[in-house]
């Protein structure tokens, strides 16, 4: 679907982004042969750093925008349902990623035993599904909803508001 608000078009991008990353993780982690646990500075290993950033970019500026700005304008259309369901779901990976970055920071420092490679791995990649999952609900109904909702001037306001973050 192509957009033609600036929000929504930022929004699609990043979540576009989040898809590759996070597909690429797990390409990663499950491809035939692939050395579990990474090696230090291998391409699974900066591949789960780069997760752990984007992810806590994501759950602290994305998610606070969405559920402070655009969420309210959801439910004040009568659409409080999906609004919940996706604040739900943000809680959900909120705590998935606190959990995430802890076991990235361990294994980073070299701190991880195999039980908790194995945490890391399971904890990835249903972050992986969570995280697809979500974007896809995103994409079908917040987007094309903020693309009846909004109007120009709002838009510039949030776009605005959200680049300055």
């Amino acid at each position: 679907m192509e957009f033609n608000l600036n929000i929504t078009r930022r929004l699609h991008e990043e979540h576009a982004a989040t898809l590759t990353l996070w597909s690429r993780l797990e390409q990663l982690l499950s491809g035939r042969g692939a050395p579990w646990p990474p090696v230090a500075g291998d391409t699974a290993s900066a591949c789960l750093r780069e997760c752990a950033g984007a992810l806590a970019q994501e759950v602290s500026a994305h998610f606070a925008f969405e559920e402070a700005r655009l969420f309210p304008r959801l439910e004040d259309s009568g659409e409080g349902d999906i609004a919940q369901l996706l604040a739900e779901e943000h809680a959900l990976i909120r705590e998935a990623a606190v959990q995430f970055a802890a076991l990235q920071t361990r294994a980073a420092r070299g701190e991880l035993d195999e039980a908790g490679w194995r945490s890391l791995k399971t904890l990835a990649l249903e972050l992986v599904e969570r995280l697809v999952s979500h974007v896809q609900k995103e994409e079908m109904s917040l987007l094309p909803a903020l693309e009846d909702l909004i109007d120009e001037d709002e838009d510039r306001d949030l776009i605005t508001e959200y680049s300055m973050g």
